[in-house]
């Protein structure tokens, strides 16, 4: 998530934070610790702006998406418990998609995408070129145990599944673009999958 808010930021956007449930967005502690948090991450930690909106996150159901250029879906183990599984979420994404609203994710955060519709009202990847975090890399960090996968949950919606794979999986990384979505492979995708998101809004604005 930090990744993407600060090169957002950085660009010149004004982003919010929102949640399923509205209100403090919970983070593993390691997460934000040696070897795993990343310069990003630390200078978050320190800006009490972007704390606060972590904090006080909006609800999903109060996100107008008319409101926005970009619905960004932040990844982490925890999305696999509400994203696919909240008809408020679908129906924003539904909502930003027909307005041609530029729609990312990384990781986890594909499975945002998958109770979505299209225009057509099949479902918002079918037919479409997305990524996200792999069966085998679920695997490889010993998280199966999750309620939803996004290779397996993608691909039973009908989308064409994109992903690279490493000498170990989980530094593997990827970005599919594919009309107004685009999406990463996992944690290490986070800075492609972000600029190519200003690069498509650039282009848009300047068209």
């Amino acid at each position: 998530m930090t990744v993407p808010y600060f090169a957002f930021i950085n660009a010149g956007m004004d982003v919010e934070i929102a949640s399923i449930k509205g209100g403090e967005v919970p983070i593993q502690p390691w997460s934000w610790n040696w070897p795993l948090a990343c310069s990003d991450d630390r200078r978050f930690m320190v800006d009490t702006a972007a704390m606060e909106k972590l904090r006080n996150s909006k609800r999903i159901s109060d996100v107008n998406p008319d409101d926005y250029d970009v619905i960004f879906l932040a990844g982490g183990w925890g999305a696999a418990y509400d994203l696919a599984q909240s008809g408020e979420l679908a129906d924003v994404i539904t909502r930003a998609n027909a307005a041609g609203k530029i729609l990312g994710s990384v990781c986890h955060g594909a499975l945002g995408l998958v109770s979505a519709k299209g225009i057509d009202g099949a479902p918002l990847v079918a037919g479409r070129r997305v990524t996200g975090v792999t069966d085998a890399q679920i695997k490889s960090f010993g998280i199966a145990i999750t309620p939803k996968h996004p290779e397996t949950e993608l691909r039973k919606m009908g989308a064409i599944f994109e992903a690279q794979h490493a000498w170990r999986d989980y530094f593997a990384t990827h970005t599919t673009i594919d009309g107004n979505l685009v999406t990463g492979q996992n944690q290490n995708s986070g800075y492609e999958t972000s600029h190519r998101i200003l690069e498509k809004l650039a282009t848009q604005r300047n068209a």
